[in-house]
């Protein structure tokens, strides 16, 4: 209880509230979700056949199925209407690719979330100083989300051909005893999938929840301000001089061209004279400091 007790006061559970840490409470939910929906289904139809005699009948015929859908390996006996004689039939597909992919994805999606979350409550401030942490995260989300599209696609047409293939109206076709107007065959009961629905619901929504955290992550990454510190508008931009004889010291001074520049005309007769007074070369000339005093 103190290993627990000290784990709880260092952890920074605040986090849970920001979108980080929020979505990914979210995806830890929805993983179990869609894993334990699919991986846990079991479903059942039921056939009768009634035959032209009675006694050969057998009016409550079940098929059970469960995942990962080897339909292949499930079977199913069937009478005949002929001398008492019963057959043995099986389903039609393998469709255990498709869905072990799916719970599959569920499962480390589920694992990688509650990680995540340990690091996110508990190592928060490493997380955040060394980006490496931040840009790992960042690749394995968006691995995930590109698994969680492929595997929702893959189940939810993997769980098409399902239920096109466990429907009772199309299985009582493979039946002989069927094919004879004599003998009426129908069925009893259909298989429930409604629970298969809500899984690849789950899967999509999981796509969803995984391509939205990208963003949050990416945040943390530092490339946001990597790309903005490196980033210079065009007009911005001027290029540098190549050596001093251009755009350095041994170029020309611009205000001493013969145009729009002052000219000092240094033999111009004006200055100083010896008594202190100051000469110009203008016909009227100021009053020397000696007249003034």
């Amino acid at each position: 209880m103190d290993v627990a007790n000290q784990l709880v006061a260092q952890g920074q559970f605040t986090v849970v509230k920001q979108p980080l840490g929020f979505i990914k409470v979210l995806q830890w939910i929805f993983a179990i979700f869609a894993f334990s929906t699919c991986g846990s289904y079991s479903g059942m139809f039921k056939m009768s056949v009634e035959c032209k005699n009675r006694s050969e009948s057998d009016l409550g015929i079940e098929v059970e199925f469960e995942y990962p859908f080897r339909l292949h390996q499930v079977y199913f006996d069937a009478p005949t209407c002929k001398e008492g004689k019963s057959e043995r039939l099986f389903l039609v597909g393998d469709y255990s690719s498709s869905a072990e992919f799916f719970v599959t994805i569920g499962v480390f999606s589920f694992l990688y979330s509650m990680a995540a979350l340990a690091v996110y409550c508990f190592m928060l401030e490493k997380y955040r100083e060394n980006t490496k942490g931040a840009q790992i995260d960042f690749v394995v989300t968006a691995v995930f989300a590109f698994m969680w599209l492929v595997s929702s696609c893959a189940w939810a047409k993997g769980l098409s051909d399902v239920k096109t293939n466990t429907d009772p109206e199309k299985v009582i076709k493979f039946i002989s005893a069927c094919e004879e107007q004599e003998n009426r065959c129908r069925e009893v009961y259909d298989p429930k999938v409604s629970g298969l629905n809500t899984s690849v619901a789950f899967g999509f929504i999981n796509l969803i929840l995984w391509i939205g955290n990208l963003w949050f992550v990416f945040k943390e990454t530092g490339w946001m301000a990597a790309f903005a510190g490196t980033y210079v508008p065009s007009q911005e931009k001027q290029p540098a001089p190549d050596s001093f004889g251009q755009g350095g010291y041994g170029q020309q001074d611009p205000y001493a061209g013969s145009q729009g520049g002052y000219q000092p005309d240094y033999g111009q007769q004006g200055g100083y004279n010896e008594e202190g007074g100051y000469s110009q070369g203008y016909e009227q000339q100021p009053t020397s400091y000696s007249n003034q005093m």
